[in-house]
Formats: structure tokens, C-alpha cells, sequence
């Protein structure tokens, strides 16, 4: 019998089917790194160095650049979950249930589209044209290998950038936009996949970013 002290816990909420698929852009990462650096550093030196309204004009200066550097590199990221599409771009987080994605489209940018005919481009997922370029190379080498018959397609499948099996070759981000089209048509039905898109302005990076924009053109209206 159970006494009031040994009653069973409460039912821990579900979890998730997956974890969410992270998407971001390498290059994005290392070049935002590399500026945030260059930047520190001389402003750093500037701050610490400078006289008269050096060290002021490079405060300034940081408090504008710094942030819109990672908002621009470091920040951006795609999360790919069971029930919703996760985008955050430079200054806005959008939540978009699969069951609100009408499609991915791939183009000069990679965008998704809700119902509602609204576009949210994805900053972490850019679009390469050498990369596709290259991708339609390899795909063209590797049909002429084939003979047309496609018995040589998995052949080359395995060392060929975005191959998926006995796929097409695909670039990087083309081969990311395929991978969340097949996830949108598998959940995009799912109950748990419905709901209403939200979108929510990146406060913490504007608002620094801003103060600062203002705080130099102080200083340099004041001579």
C-alpha cells in the first residue's frame, strides 16, 4: 500500500522525437571570428593608447561594430526539429511549425515560405554558386560514366560532396534544403506540427549596435 510519502511522481513531459538538426555557415563562423579579432584588437589598442577622444570614439565604435559582426556571422542559425522550423536571422528568431511551411525554395538565397505568403530568408544556409557549379560537374561525370544506365551512380556517390546514396550530387546548402523538404513532407500533417509563426526582434543585438550608432554621432557632432 502506498503511503502519502511514497506517492509516484508526476509524468515527465514527452521528449522529443530528435533532437533539433543545427544548421550554420562554417565560413560564417570563421570569418565572424576572424573580424571580431582585428576589431578587438585595434579598438582595444585604441581605448588603451589613444588621447583626447580616441578611447571615446573607439568605445563607440566597438559598442556599433561588435554586435552587428556576430549578428551578421556568429549569430545566424537554422534548427530543424520534429514539429517546427526554427530560423534565427541577424535581428529577428522565427518559429514556424511544419504544418505553416508552404515550401523551401532555393534560388540566389535560401527562403522559406509560410501559408500566409510570408519569406524568411535563411542567413545560415547561403547559397554557393561555384559550389552548385562544381556539384552539376561531377553529376554530369558522373551520368557520362554511368552510360545513362545510372550502374555507375553509387559508385561515385560516396566521395561526391552532398551525395546522398544514389542520389543526385548536390552543393552543401542544396543538399541541407533537400534534408528539410523531406522533413517538412513527413511532418507537415503531424498534429504536434501545427500552430501559429512567431517571429521576435532581436533586441539584444540592436539595442547595443543602436546605442552605440548614437553615442558616436554624439561625439563626433561635439567636435
Amino acid at each position: 500500500m502506498t503511503t502519502p510519502d511514497q506517492q509516484s511522481p508526476a509524468p515527465r513531459p514527452p521528449r522529443p522525437l530528435t533532437r533539433d538538426r543545427i544548421y550554420r555557415s562554417p565560413m560564417g563562423l570563421a570569418g565572424g571570428v576572424l573580424l571580431l579579432g582585428l576589431v578587438g584588437w585595434l579598438g582595444l589598442d585604441a581605448i588603451l593608447v589613444g588621447e583626447g577622444r580616441t578611447p571615446w570614439l573607439a568605445l563607440a565604435a566597438l559598442l556599433l561594430v561588435v554586435p552587428l559582426i556576430v549578428a551578421f556571422t556568429l549569430r545566424p542559425a537554422v534548427f530543424a526539429g520534429e514539429d517546427r522550423l526554427r530560423v534565427r536571422n541577424p535581428f529577428r528568431v522565427i518559429e514556424l511549425p511544419w504544418g505553416q511551411v508552404a515550401s523551401l525554395r532555393s534560388g540566389y538565397t535560401n527562403e522559406v515560405v509560410t501559408d500566409a505568403g510570408d519569406k524568411y530568408q535563411l542567413w545560415a544556409i547561403p547559397v554557393s554558386l561555384r559550389a552548385r557549379n562544381r556539384a552539376a560537374r561531377k553529376e554530369a561525370r558522373r551520368g557520362a560514366e554511368a552510360g545513362g544506365d545510372g550502374t555507375a551512380r553509387a559508385r561515385g556517390a560516396g566521395g561526391s560532396v552532398g551525395a546522398l546514396g544514389d542520389g543526385p550530387v548536390r552543393a552543401e546548402g542544396d543538399e541541407i534544403m533537400h534534408g528539410l523538404r523531406q522533413t517538412l513532407e513527413a511532418r507537415e500533417k503531424a498534429q504536434s506540427a501545427q500552430g501559429e509563426v512567431s517571429v521576435r526582434w532581436a533586441y539584444e543585438v540592436a539595442g547595443p549596435a543602436v546605442a552605440g550608432a548614437v553615442l558616436l554621432v554624439v561625439l563626433l557632432a561635439v567636435g
